[in-house]
């Protein structure tokens, strides 16, 4: 173990394939408005958690919700979890604003984010 300490899951991404009614839903539920609303991206701020809503998801690799571990450092996240038997779905990129983001696939075929913010 390198000590590349996750700093927790604070995002959630869900694929949804109608972004005006999801919008409309998790605004309900979180009781806030949308920080940004594009219409590639409806994210929102709630509780310290980052939830975000992907427009055609499914079509991306979304077959589900994904939630991110916040890293300080993906890359050697990436290499830890690869050697413990992990394979990358998705390799580390960055998705703008400086945010790198990487996903991973579990023994199980479960799906896990990793984000970290420069």
């Amino acid at each position: 173990m390198t000590g590349s300490a996750t700093q927790g899951i604070r995002t959630v991404l869900h694929p949804v394939s109608d972004l005006a009614s999801a919008k409309a839903v998790y605004t309900a539920l979180l009781g806030v408005p949308p920080q940004t609303d594009e219409s590639y991206y409806v994210g929102f701020e709630a509780a310290g958690q980052q939830i975000g809503l992907v427009p055609n998801g499914g079509q991306q690799g979304l077959g589900s919700p994904v939630v991110y571990w916040h890293v300080p450092d993906i890359e050697a996240k990436l290499a830890e979890v690869t050697a413990a038997g992990a394979t990358v779905k998705e390799p580390a990129h960055d998705v703008g604003g400086g945010r790198l983001v990487a996903a991973v696939t579990d023994l199980d075929g479960n799906v896990l984010g990793l984000l970290q913010d420069r």
